[in-house]
């Protein structure tokens, strides 16, 4: 037999929507219809009904069985004109339909999947093996995590070195078996709060004098190469558009921008040179922006037990993901990376030879990426170039391998040599004469050279106006 007491609800609320400004308060301070057989008690209200009413065989209880009979269909033809009565009557706009609602907006569809398609970004590992780390590694994270911040939970671990706590959970086991940690007290969610020993501090010391790093778990040298080669710029093809986008706040002619679109595209070698105040390194500084907005880079590489920190946050400017929706981050985004700006990086005459080998501090153990480095993926240009602290002969010495094979050779403190991508448009900009600067091997490898010549009478004229209207 067929519960009919939500139809009764329907039918009074219809009922009481004419009667009363508030119908569900009409509808909240009613008895309910209960299947027991105890006598209702009368009220003023049931005196007063007509016979009529009783028997139940009105005009307006038709009406109103017919909209209920029209409630029970999902494919009734009155039901989307009902819902809406509902949300006029009782000034509730969220009684919607349900399948109108999935249909418009699908449930597995969310703006921060959005936000990420169609570029590449690191999935979050499950274990140690697919992250290409060892327990010891991580270990040595933690233990250093510990001295250097006192008591922290599981939770504030895995936060700390950027993997997730599920990874982690036996590993604190473990390490507590092996008396270096203790369980201080219990924390929220299945956790606890760790500690120190005096076992776990002596080894955390030992491995505090050997580096001090205790940031985010490192990304090996093989997913780096795997990530530039998936977020290079020679898979970018801007268009005549993209270029009107990056340059619409400079005044630039046809014939500039036909002599830089094939140069961008390339996304190799570019020479500007032209007397100063042309407006060389103004084109310098926006030619990234024809490209792809956002790259991933890691927070730290670890190379055979080096570790190597290559976000900078004076170069690179950060471009986060939008808060998730929910409680749980279904997204699974590898946390060890990062989100920036397709990098930018400027030098003058403060370059030298040492900004592009890697930097290593004997105090700390950590070791700091070369500029080259930093800025794979994107744009680095060498202004005033022939005014460096370094000759040109050096500094040509130095990059005429990598302009042509597109990756580079870097000296780690422990003595040895790894191969890293060379992956970003270098441009040079100089008010000198090139052949003056440097030989025809290294122009050779340069393939565009532009000369940023004066602009015209036409050009001044239309500058002017542009000054004169902005200020």
């Amino acid at each position: 037999m067929s519960d009919t007491s939500n139809d009764n609800l329907i039918a009074r609320l219809f009922r009481s929507s004419n009667e009363s400004e508030n119908a569900w308060s009409d509808i909240s301070t009613t008895e309910p219809e209960h299947d027991s057989h105890q006598e209702p008690e009368s009220s003023t209200e049931d005196v007063e009904h007509t016979a009529e009413e009783d028997d139940g065989h009105t005009a307006a209880d038709n009406d109103r069985g017919a909209d209920i009979t029209s409630l029970k269909s999902p494919d009734g033809p009155d039901l989307e004109h009902l819902l809406n009565r509902i949300s006029s009557a009782t000034g509730d706009p969220t009684i919607v339909r349900r399948e109108a609602a999935t249909t418009e907006a699908p449930a597995n569809e969310t703006p921060d999947e959005e936000q990420i398609s169609g570029e590449w970004y690191p999935i979050e590992p499950t274990t140690f093996q697919e992250a290409k780390l060892s327990e010891s590694e991580v270990e040595s994270l933690l233990l250093k995590s510990l001295m250097a911040r006192g008591a922290l939970t599981g939770r504030a671990m895995a936060a700390q070195v950027q993997l997730p706590f599920k990874m982690l959970d036996d590993l604190l086991r473990d390490m507590k078996a092996s008396q270096y940690v203790y369980y201080r007290g219990t924390a929220p969610m299945n956790d606890y709060e760790y500690e120190l020993t005096d076992l776990g501090r002596e080894r955390a010391r030992r491995l505090w004098d050997h580096c001090t790093y205790f940031g985010s778990a490192p990304v090996s040298i093989n997913e780096y190469v795997a990530s530039v080669t998936a977020q290079s710029l020679t898979e970018q093809h801007p268009t005549s558009e993209d270029l009107k986008r990056a340059f619409q706040d400079l005044l630039l002619n046809q014939r500039m921008f036909s002599r830089l679109g094939p140069a961008i595209n390339s996304g190799r070698g570019l020479f500007l040179y032209g007397a100063p105040g042309n407006g060389k390194t103004s084109i310098a500084e926006r030619v990234t922006l024809a490209f792809g907005q956002t790259i991933w880079v890691p927070r730290a590489l670890g190379i055979d037990g080096e570790i190597i920190r290559l976000y900078d946050p004076i170069n690179h400017e950060e471009m986060p993901l939008g808060d998730h929706s929910g409680l749980i981050d279904k997204r699974r985004i590898d946390k060890r990376w990062i989100r920036i700006r397709r990098p930018t990086i400027i030098v003058g005459g403060e370059l030298t030879m040492e900004s592009l080998e890697v930097a290593n501090s004997p105090a700390t153990g950590i070791s700091e990426a070369p500029l080259q480095l930093k800025s794979n993926c994107g744009t680095l240009v060498i202004d005033d170039f022939g005014r460096q602290r370094m000759t040109t002969d050096e500094l040509l010495n130095r990059w005429i391998v990598p302009l042509e094979k597109r990756y580079d050779f870097l000296n780690l403190a422990n003595g040895k040599k790894v191969q890293v991508p060379f992956d970003q448009l270098i441009v040079f900009s100089t008010n000198l004469e090139p052949k003056d600067l440097v030989d025809d091997a290294f122009l050779r490898r340069i393939p565009y050279k532009i000369d940023v010549c004066d602009p015209s009478e036409e050009e001044y004229r239309e500058l002017f106006r542009i000054i004169i209207t902005t200020q």
